[in-house]
């Protein structure tokens, strides 16, 4: 089932989190299995700002989903699932969610940043009829998202930003 975080949630999504990034130290990426989850703070100000859900299958979340509005577009800040309960639909089924929220709002679609390479990144979002844009697609608020990615060291590894 799919609801919106409560405060309770906070703690179990930074498992999620850190769950999720594992698979990447299979592919020589182990400083993002290393990367910090968001922290209480940061999942609060989503939570309380009604833009986080999780996906409950009754004894607390197994993945969840954070958004933004970014230039007129539901913008996806973080989808995992912890991989225990993964390839089973619950983050195809959050972004639906998503989506739902941002034609609720009058929002444009939904934006994201993600790495290309990874085979659950870019490859699984272009299933679910995302398409790439190339940097002059790109507004000003994902240019400031891409700079702040790359601040973080986040692009050792090919990223692309993506619209729905």
């Amino acid at each position: 089932m799919i609801r919106p975080a409560t405060t309770e949630d906070l703690p179990g999504l930074q498992d999620i989190e850190r769950a999720a990034g594992e698979p990447f130290r299979a592919l020589g990426m182990a400083a993002i299995a290393d990367d910090d989850p968001p922290s209480i703070a940061d999942l609060a100000a989503f939570q309380r700002a009604g833009r986080a859900w999780v996906c409950d299958r009754g004894d607390g979340p197994v993945a969840y989903l954070l958004a933004d509005v970014v230039d007129g577009y539901g913008h996806i800040e973080q989808v995992s699932v912890r991989p225990d309960h993964g390839r089973q639909g619950l983050g195809r089924r959050l972004i639906e969610h998503a989506a739902r929220w941002a034609a609720s709002e009058g929002l444009a679609g939904l934006t994201l940043t993600t790495y290309a390479e990874v085979p659950w990144n870019a490859p699984y979002y272009a299933r679910l009829g995302f398409e790439t844009l190339g940097e002059e697609e790109l507004s000003d608020g994902l240019r400031a998202i891409r700079a702040h990615e790359t601040a973080r060291g986040l692009d050792a590894w090919p990223r692309v930003t993506m619209r729905r």
